[in-house]
């Protein structure tokens, strides 16, 4: 046994426990404080026995006062979903106008298809809706489609090019590069791009204006400002949804991609469509 040893400063007794010269001293905790840690664990086992708390097998203790937080969320998610009803159901009956001609309305229908968006929108348009390359901004009022109520509603029902829905909107823009010689792309880009820039070659741009109204005038206009019933982009408002510059152009001309976008009418619902439609019109594009 360490012999008993009194701190010649403090005048404490140490615990007998040295380390490198270093002795430990015995002081005791403060009453006050070890009064307190017992209440804690009459606290902890009262509540045990009031409360929810050990786990079972199959389930846990159910407490005396039978209390657990998940059935008041769920009585709370019930109140809330019953004071919602009143205005889904209005939307459910609704068609778009009326909906968004009642302010109160048109806010809650706002509201829902934020949140619908931010779920299942967001991770191809952003969570701001300012979309990326291939993927539209749907904050700006360049719509393939149109951007009225009624047209957004449609384009989400249904979906672009969705083979699973016989009704979505299907546009295909050709591989050029089985119909246009390799010069005959690369003047045609030039063109498109001097609709809103200027060209590396006027010249080529100059040729293209040709080739552009043989094989692009069908679908994008002989103004190149598109046609919505064939879902072709205005070329001339120098807003790009896969690439821009004269290659970008060129490459898209040749071999063109084409993006999908799933129909959402089966997944989520008539009501849920309109809030979407209401929310994503409100962006500032809409029409």
């Amino acid at each position: 046994m360490s012999e008993k040893h009194i701190d010649e400063i403090s005048g404490v007794e140490t615990t007998g426990h040295e380390w490198d010269g270093i002795r430990e001293l015995n002081n005791p905790l403060p009453r006050w404080w070890v009064w307190f840690f017992y209440a804690t664990i009459v606290w902890a086992i009262g509540y045990t026995i009031a409360y929810p708390a050990w786990p079972l097998l199959k389930d846990n203790t159910k407490g005396m006062l039978n209390y657990t937080n998940r059935a008041a969320l769920t009585g709370e998610m019930t109140a809330a979903k019953a004071a919602q009803a009143v205005y889904l159901d209005k939307i459910a009956a609704l068609p778009l106008d009326q909906i968004v001609a009642d302010k109160e309305l048109a806010q809650f229908a706002m509201s829902g298809g934020a949140a619908a968006f931010k779920v299942n929108c967001a991770p191809c348009h952003g969570s701001g809706a300012a979309g990326s390359p291939g993927y539209p901004n749907l904050n700006d009022n360049d719509w393939l489609w149109g951007g009225d109520l009624e047209t957004i509603k449609t384009t989400l029902t249904h979906g672009i090019r969705y083979d699973a829905d016989a009704d979505t909107r299907v546009s295909e823009m050709p591989a050029f590069a089985d119909i246009l010689q390799p010069e005959q792309i690369q003047q045609v880009a030039a063109y498109v791009w001097s609709l809103t820039n200027t060209p590396s070659d006027p010249a080529l741009a100059d040729a293209g204006k040709q080739v552009f109204t043989d094989s692009c005038a069908a679908c994008h206009g002989p103004d190149a400002k598109g046609l919505r019933e064939f879902g072709a982009p205005n070329l001339t408002d120098a807003i790009w949804l896969r690439a821009q510059g004269e290659q970008g152009i060129a490459q898209q001309v040749a071999q063109p991609k084409h993006g999908v976008m799933p129909a959402w009418g089966a997944r989520l619902g008539d009501t849920t469509v309109k809030e979407l439609a209401v929310y994503v019109h409100s962006l500032g594009g809409g029409e």
